[in-house]
């Protein structure tokens, strides 16, 4: 029976991934499920409503070294839902390598990814696991790739997407899809793509291309944003050695959210991280913008009107199959479910939820992985399936003209 540690679990995501662990179709293999904030009160918010006498709260300030080591030390894995750009991803997971426990992640935006893999050796000479990228983009991403590589005998490229789009009335009211910090990285950095055989930095929104997907999403444009797939995934086991000389990563975000986050940019907020004093305080643009859009959000939620929300994640590999150039689509497709209810990001809370009960199911491998390096893609997509998630092979996908 494991006991597992969520630091930042009152988050959207992580209280999402919490919901999943505890719910009926999940692993009964949890004895205790640990959601550590530094809100407490969101917390015990959380815990009250799952209402499952696995669950506690406790407020929890990651900077203090001292309280986080404690708990490492009374439980088996770390769940790190902290914020990639709050800036303590490396020092979690290094607490986690001293305490010899457990560690997954969503993801480090690339940069923290690629440094936590160069611990590997340290993570496998102390016979600790760390998986990192759980959750929808990366995650779910990782795996389909990993399905295409396997179904090809040699790979030119592999063009990895994803595209949400809302059907209803339109909303008068910004609503993040998920980290407000993450979303402005996305928009304002260069990103790292995989061309030619090697990493290249590219502009931020660059890469313009649109696809003609199926209904409801039609013709979509997409551009690179920073993530994590392109530093990891040409690299791992199984794809690297088939020759691999292009790996990319695309965003859609729907159109008039797209236009509100390209807005913000211009104003400035792509310095997200860098504070700005107003009369005797300092504050991050990332603060400040995530307090207003909070505000309004609480305001104005009478105002919010029903949508659907449908999320694609796409990975489209070209290469040879017996001897034959071959391309294959392969795609996770999230439309709406009532099992979805109470999940601000199904895909990324249940992905990583899913990670950790297939981690929990068998023998740990010691050292650092992506999820393609540790998970097979029939027992991860089984679970997706399980969910409600739809996963097609070939599915209909063109080349705008």
């Amino acid at each position: 029976m494991a006991k597992i540690l969520v630091l930042g679990g009152a988050g959207a995501m992580a209280s999402g991934t919490v919901r999943d662990l505890v719910a009926p179709y999940s692993s009964r293999t949890i004895e205790l499920i640990t959601v550590a904030d530094f809100a407490a009160d969101r917390a015990n918010k959380l815990v009250a409503e799952l209402a499952d006498p696995r669950l506690r709260g406790i407020e929890l300030n990651v900077n203090d070294s001292g309280k986080l080591e404690a708990l490492l030390a009374e439980h088996d894995l770390c769940i790190n839902a902290v914020p990639t750009f709050a800036g303590h991803q490396m020092a979690i997971f290094e607490a986690c390598l001293r305490a010899r426990r457990t560690y997954v992640d969503y993801g480090g935006m690339g940069v923290f990814t690629v440094q936590q893999q160069k611990q590997h050796d340290a993570w496998k000479a102390a016979g600790v696991t760390a998986v990192l990228g759980l959750g929808a983009d990366p995650g779910v991403s990782n795996m389909i790739c990993k399905a295409v590589a396997e179904r090809l005998d040699t790979i030119d490229r592999i063009n990895l997407y994803w595209a949400a789009t809302l059907v209803g009335e339109e909303n008068p009211i910004l609503v993040p899809p998920y980290s407000i910090s993450t979303i402005l990285g996305e928009y304002a950095n260069p990103s790292m793509q995989f061309l030619d055989g090697s990493l290249k930095e590219v502009a931020p929104q660059s890469g313009k291309e649109i696809l003609v997907l199926p209904e409801p999403w039609g013709r979509t444009e997409f551009m690179y944003t920073q993530h994590s797939e392109p530093l990891t995934v040409p690299f791992a086991e199984g794809i690297r050695e088939k020759g691999i000389r292009e790996f990319t990563w695309k965003l859609h975000l729907p159109h008039r959210e797209h236009e509100a986050w390209t807005g913000l940019i211009k104003a400035g907020f792509g310095a997200f991280d860098q504070p700005i004093e107003i009369g005797n305080a300092k504050i991050t643009p990332a603060e400040f913008l995530e307090a207003v859009i909070a505000r309004n959000i609480a305001t104005n939620r009478h105002r919010i009107p029903a949508q659907q929300s449908h999320e694609i994640h796409l990975a489209i590999g070209h290469g040879t199959s017996g001897g034959k150039k071959t391309t294959l689509n392969f795609a996770v497709i999230g439309h709406p479910h009532p099992s979805f209810d109470g999940f601000a990001d199904a895909g990324t809370s249940m992905g990583l939820s899913i990670g950790v009960q297939l981690l929990l199911s068998k023998d740990h491998k010691a050292g650092v992985w992506g999820p393609e390096e540790y998970y097979d893609v029939p027992s991860f997509l089984a679970e997706l399936q399980q969910r409600h998630f739809e996963v097609h092979e070939n599915i209909d996908v063109e080349p705008a003209a």
